[in-house]
């Protein structure tokens, strides 16, 4: 069975020192439920691969606060305080990747292709210790692909079989990240039978899912604010 009855249920095969691929962009699409139920597990060592690790003190920012996270694979520090300061005092590993190649190399991994070249980061401290070679008189590095244990990842609906439909920008990490992962986790907020997603609009094929749990209560905040001056046009 797919269906898990907790996220402890769905997280309890997860060891220190695992790799974890987590879905979303920032505080948007991220399975929120999953990481909280890695913090009340305490789970430490952990090698973190996202997008950023979102904002101080809530979902993967509260697992920097507890220094569950060993190392993280991302490519924007962003609005993280803590994120930055652990990093810059070195008791935080990172592998910063730029963005676009961290979603190839994601992608890839999913895909069974071990290595691709891309023109991002040729000249920089990106490239250093990696394969440059020249295509068309034009020079690429050659980047690995990532997979990683588990992968966490959020979905506006799934069904029992683990198809799932992503929610507008939600479709960002989440759909190359749960075919890149080992043992996907996938945290939905309508849990529908199998037949009742149409199709044609299923972004994850249930074949790259292995378990699946319904969730509710979400925060859904919004990083920042921005709003029209009183009294403009």
């Amino acid at each position: 069975m797919k269906v898990q009855s907790s996220i402890e249920e769905a997280i309890k095969d997860i060891q220190d020192g695992a790799s974890i691929m987590v879905g979303g962009f920032g505080i948007v699409g991220i399975p929120e439920k999953l990481i909280d139920g890695l913090l009340r597990k305490g789970t430490k060592n952990l090698t973190i691969i996202s997008n950023n690790c979102g904002i101080d003190d809530y979902a993967l920012g509260t697992l920097l606060s507890t220094r569950q996270i060993r190392k993280m694979v991302a490519s924007y520090v962003g609005e993280n305080k803590e994120f930055e300061r652990q990093f810059l005092s070195g008791e935080l590993e990172l592998e910063f990747v730029p963005q676009g190649t961290l979603a190839e190399r994601i992608r890839a991994g999913g895909a069974g292709i071990p290595a691709f070249y891309t023109p991002a980061g040729v000249g920089t401290k990106l490239a250093e210790g990696k394969e440059v070679r020249t295509f068309n008189g034009k020079e690429y590095v050659l980047e690995t692909a990532l997979t990683a244990d588990f992968a966490f990842v959020k979905a506006q609906a799934g069904d029992t079989a683990g198809n799932l439909v992503y929610n507008k920008t939600s479709c960002n990490f989440n759909p190359m990240m749960a075919a890149a992962g080992k043992m996907t986790v996938a945290e939905v907020e309508e849990l529908l039978e199998v037949g009742k997603l149409d199709p044609n609009f299923i972004h994850t094929p249930g074949i790259y899912v292995q378990r699946v749990i319904a969730c509710s209560g979400y925060e859904k905040r919004i990083e920042r604010r921005t709003v029209r001056a009183s009294g403009g046009n």
